[in-house]
């Protein structure tokens, strides 16, 4: 009898990660190509700030006009950093000041909820807590969210990360657990929408994140 091959289970890898420290383009250093391209709109803009050994990139302040700088990072559109219903954690490090903060900034973001699925990572409110988002590809518009319950908005860089494992959807802030929800177990994000970071796009309502970023990571399995 011949053997019947067992198939390889995927190992967990770094699928997307962003240090900003390259000199021109924002390449991806996982070594999957996902090169981000910058997406701009109403004179938004990025810059260098120094970060430990290296470099952060800062985003547009908050601004309370009627039309405000929006800027942010997107790769291509791409299916290969879906998770689909396999293990997912992804984050970054935070930079924001107490007056920075608003309504929502999106830090990092894979998919659209109201049409489609998404894994998101943002910051919430005049508090500062940042939160994650996990949206089925099945039931578009039904947000499964965890919110830390510390601030990251003090002035202070932050790892922040999100971490979905089976039906265990966590948010840890500087490697402490800071929330805790169930989410279905076979829920699945799968999509061919671009990894946006420091906000959806260059529209006016693309939820800007008005601070600094480091160290943004995708991890599948």
């Amino acid at each position: 009898m011949v053997p019947v091959p067992i198939a390889d289970t995927p190992v967990p890898a770094v699928v997307a990660r962003y240090d900003f420290n390259g000199q021109t383009m924002i390449l991806d250093d996982s070594g999957f190509g996902h090169t981000l391209r910058v997406v701009a709109g109403h004179g938004g803009v990025i810059r260098p700030v120094v970060h430990g050994t290296g470099n952060a990139l800062a985003f547009p302040a908050r601004c309370e006009l009627t039309v405000c700088p929006h800027v942010a990072l997107q790769s291509p559109g791409t299916t290969d950093l879906n998770p689909g219903t396999r293990d997912l954690s992804y984050g970054a490090d935070v930079l924001l000041a107490p007056g920075q903060t608003s309504k929502g900034q999106n830090v990092v973001q894979k998919g659209y909820s109201k049409t489609g699925s998404q894994y998101k990572l943002q910051v919430d409110g005049v508090a500062g807590q940042p939160s994650c988002v996990l949206v089925d590809e099945r039931r578009p518009g039904v947000i499964r969210l965890v919110r830390s319950s510390v601030t990251v908005a003090d002035g202070r860089w932050h790892a922040v990360r999100c971490e979905r494992a089976g039906s265990r959807f966590d948010i840890y802030v500087d490697n402490v657990l800071r929330g805790r929800t169930e989410v279905p177990a076979r829920l699945s994000v799968a999509n061919d929408s671009p990894l946006s970071i420091g906000g959806k796009g260059a529209a006016r309502d693309n939820d800007q994140f008005n601070g600094a970023l480091d160290n943004v990571w995708v991890r599948i399995g």
